[in-house]
């Protein structure tokens, strides 16, 4: 008899977690969550709070969930970061310009270049400096490739959250595919320090533009190999179609950026929208969906990974064979950057990411601030997606989200 009990009020529990799965997909005003304050109490033996973390499948960092549960259903999420590079705003602030970029690499580890030319960028805004024709097409493919890398990255993790392990180890070998050609390119596989104030340091080596193309060739047969393996799996299917839905009336009041606001069908790419380097150049659309769930957003990045590939051709086609890669700079450890604010952004893999770079005319930033979709996508958005979900889909729902935890901790 106690074990029929024990099943009836299982089933009842997950009755109730799938109409709040369902009302969760309802667009409704956001702003009642800022009051929502729930409280469980743990010693009537109804609740348990477990700690999932803070080491994750698909997540590039470490972030830990203080979750609430009643049987397997999540009824409270509480997102916990710092447990790795933090800080980096003030520690920027107390090195000299060019001092700052063996730290802004660090920020999202999967997208060092990013942050490369964020803060190249801001500099550059700052101190009046027009880079090279040529450079600006290859800090444009270096962003691509990265961005590659880390939508390649992301996509078999998001496979690890849901237990399509093979997935997983594909894609981390693919990836190393690209680290080989940035290791070529900049002499080191993840952190690169290559984009700098005023281009690049260094012009493609010989032959690097086949080996490039070669590459390619091999991420997009890793593509048809995950859409057969992964996205016809009627186990994935059923896992992750209707599983975290964001409504497009969240986007604007949750501050969702990249593919996860695209996902909805938010036309909201930094690429199109604010155009930097050469995108007003190259010939692409965005990518749109509409169902807003773990599957559209995870098959809009496997979409966005054969994007890259394309843009990446384009750009090896159309970049100027001959000419300058970075203009001469003052001595840089003496380098005093004129007085000003300025605020850059970029699309990154995981949204927009911008620098918000002030200057009293020092040798030191006087304050920098990063904005990166990891704070909104990781801390508010995921601590409501995942009440009424059962524990075995929370990491599928974080994976979805593309974070980068220290880019949370900055």
């Amino acid at each position: 008899m106690a074990s029929n009990k024990w099943s009836e009020n299982v089933a009842d529990i997950k009755s109730e977690a799938k109409e709040e799965t369902r009302k969760a997909a309802v667009p409704h005003a956001p702003e009642a969550f800022w009051t929502q304050e729930e409280t469980f109490d743990l010693s009537s033996g109804k609740y348990l709070k477990i700690w999932q973390g803070p080491q994750h499948p698909g997540v590039t960092g470490n972030m830990a969930l203080e979750l609430v549960v009643e049987g397997d259903i999540v009824r409270s999420c509480k997102t916990h970061v710092g447990y790795l590079h933090r800080g980096f705003e003030k520690l920027m602030e107390r090195r000299k310009y060019i001092q700052c970029f063996p730290i802004v690499c660090r920020i999202c580890v999967p997208e060092p270049d990013t942050n490369e030319y964020l803060f190249a960028a801001a500099v550059e805004e700052l101190a009046n400096i027009e880079i090279p024709e040529k450079a600006a097409w290859i800090r444009t493919f270096v962003l691509e490739l990265s961005r590659t890398a880390s939508l390649t990255m992301g996509l078999g993790g998001q496979a690890g959250a849901f237990g399509l392990g093979t997935i997983g180890q594909w894609a981390v070998a693919h990836r190393d595919y690209i680290l080989d050609l940035f290791e070529e390119l900049t002499g080191g596989r993840v952190y690169h320090m290559y984009i700098i104030p005023g281009g690049v340091r260094l012009d493609f080596p010989d032959g690097f533009e086949d080996r490039v193309r070669a590459v390619l060739d091999k991420i997009e047969h890793l593509i048809g190999d995950i859409e057969k393996v992964m996205f016809n799996n009627s186990v994935f299917k059923a896992r992750a179609k209707g599983l975290g839905i964001i409504p497009r009336e969240w986007i604007e009041p949750f501050g969702i950026t990249g593919t996860t606001a695209r996902a909805a069908g938010a036309p909201l790419d930094v690429r199109k929208n604010n155009p930097y380097l050469v995108y007003d150049q190259l010939d692409f659309e965005m990518i749109l969906g509409s169902a807003s769930d773990v599957y559209e957003r995870t098959l809009l990045r496997k979409e966005e990974i054969l994007l890259s590939i394309r843009l990446i051709r384009q750009i090896l086609d159309r970049m100027p064979k001959a000419g300058p890669v970075r203009r001469k700079l003052p001595n840089v450890l003496h380098w005093k950057v004129p007085s000003g604010e300025t605020y850059v952004r970029v699309e990154s893999g995981r949204g927009e990411m911008g620098y918000y770079l002030v200057s009293d005319g020092s040798e030191y930033p006087r304050r920098v601030h990063v904005r990166g979709a990891s704070y909104t996508h990781a801390m508010a958005l995921l601590e409501h997606l995942v009440k009424g979900i059962s524990i075995a889909d929370v990491a599928g729902v974080m994976t979805s989200l593309q974070t980068c935890p220290p880019e949370i901790e900055r």
